[in-house]
């Protein structure tokens, strides 16, 4: 039962919550302070059900306070926050930057976690070779292996969700993550991998920003819950990232490229050009559905994406952010290339009967299915490879739509909403050179045109 003392104008409520592993006890406190002209009877009625309400917080685990160790807040912001406001894939990320944060802060209790103990973290993330994405090598012969397990390259692929190059990946003996290699070796029973070391490797200044950025979040949550006053990560030797300018491929290299893509199969020739038409992400490409392209006024609708998570594997959500959602204009060749590639798409649906999965999806992949973000990459780099060009990521043809939109003199704002970006300083951040560029060139052309006026005045 809950214990009210007195102390001047604010009463103590104290509730007993069980002994911790040296047998002493543990007691919640809670301060209430009744509002001004409240009656003696008022105030004992309303503190009686502030006990009654503070008691079974404390016995249902539900009432918060500093002494909750991060590891413990941390749990209950992913179940009460992150898995319901977030995206999978994002949830999916932080679950990874936290296996390395718990053990290092984990144990400290919110109300006694302080600067001096981010600081040795990050200071720690630093160090030589403490990078843990250690890739994975095959053991054995992966090609015979699949023999004898009756699987081809596509059909472990599909089982497990991850692409058909990566499979080809092990085949060749190439490495692999140790995610990919896990979710091999869990249908694949025979299957072994080895690390491949990484020991002489260290973390970029950006990677332990983004350590950094999920530790603020998580506190900046805490003090908004008013479980900690204030968030110790304001006061911390924040990590700062030095910011690198967008790759992206001129006009030329960009022109080189859609030439290139001339005899490629039709589907990713039609993905690729799309995405450097109009600067979409990948997930995006993939989420796309016929059904959002308005042939008739030239527009596309983005309103969803594919994201792959190893937990969920290929799944469709929302875009990235709610700015993410917007309708852009295309031009009339890739409608046309739309056009033609939707006709072959039908083609091989009613080829494959019964077998093609039915779904109103633009790209998918072999049988009608899904197409993961990372075969468009895997795809990419190979073609890329053949063709003798820049060694690029696939993301580089969304920064090369922006960077050429600049180039070409379209204003920021309207580049920012064609990106999906939820503020103009986000594009005006990733492309501060393209836009200097762009800056200069309108200068020296505004010289030319009054020099001319001049001359002509003359």
């Amino acid at each position: 039962m809950a214990n009210i003392r007195k102390r001047g104008d604010t009463y103590q409520i104290r509730v007993f919550a069980g002994r911790d592993n040296t047998g002493k006890q543990i007691i919640k406190t809670k301060t209430w302070k009744p509002a001004p002209g409240m009656t003696k009877k008022q105030i004992e009625k309303e503190l009686n059900k502030q006990a009654v309400n503070f008691e079974h917080q404390v016995e249902t685990g539900q009432f918060l306070d500093g002494s909750i160790t991060f590891d413990e807040f941390t749990r209950i912001w992913f179940e009460d926050y992150a898995e319901i406001k977030l995206r999978p894939k994002t949830v999916n990320e932080y679950k990874g930057l936290i296996r390395r944060i718990s053990p290092a802060i984990g144990h400290i209790k919110l109300s006694k976690l302080q600067p001096h103990h981010l600081n040795e973290f990050y200071k720690n993330l630093r160090e030589i070779g403490i990078r843990q994405d250690t890739k994975y090598l095959p053991c054995h012969d992966f090609k015979e292996l699949l023999k004898q397990a009756g699987y081809t390259q596509k059909a472990l692929a599909d089982e497990i969700g991850i692409s058909v190059n990566t499979v080809a990946q092990c085949v060749k003996g190439e490495n692999v993550s140790q995610a990919t290699a896990d979710k091999i070796k869990a249908v694949l029973k025979p299957a072994e991998f080895t690390p491949v070391e990484r020991n002489n490797s260290k973390l970029s200044e950006k990677t332990i920003s983004e350590y950094h950025r999920l530790i603020s979040s998580i506190l900046a949550k805490a003090v908004q819950w008013q479980v900690i006053p204030s968030n110790p990560c304001d006061r911390a030797e924040a990590p700062r990232a030095e910011r690198k300018e967008a790759v992206n491929l001129n006009e030329m290299q960009a022109a080189e490229l859609l030439s290139c893509l001339q005899d490629e199969p039709i589907k990713f020739k039609t993905a690729v050009t799309l995405t450097l038409y109009t600067g979409m992400r990948r997930g995006e490409v993939c989420g796309l559905n016929w059904s959002d392209i308005d042939f008739e006024n030239g527009l596309i609708n983005i309103n969803k994406a594919v994201t792959y998570t190893p937990e969920t594997g290929l799944q469709e959500g929302q875009t990235k952010t709610r700015g993410s959602k917007r309708i852009i204009s295309i031009p009339d060749s890739m409608l046309a290339l739309l056009k033609v590639y939707k006709k072959e798409q039908l083609k091989i649906r009613f080829s494959m009967g019964d077998q093609w999965i039915v779904s109103d999806k633009v790209f998918t992949n072999d049988s009608g299915g899904l197409l993961s973000p990372d075969t468009l990459s895997a795809w990419f780099k190979h073609f890329l490879k053949r063709h003798d060009l820049p060694d690029i990521h696939y993301h580089t043809l969304r920064h090369t739509a922006a960077t050429l939109l600049i180039a070409g003199g379209v204003d920021v704002a309207t580049v920012s909403k064609r990106l999906g970006h939820s503020d103009k300083s986000t594009t005006l951040n990733i492309y501060t050179h393209a836009i200097k560029s762009a800056d200069k060139a309108a200068a020296e052309k505004l010289e030319a045109m009054l020099a001319f006026s001049a001359k002509k005045a003359n």
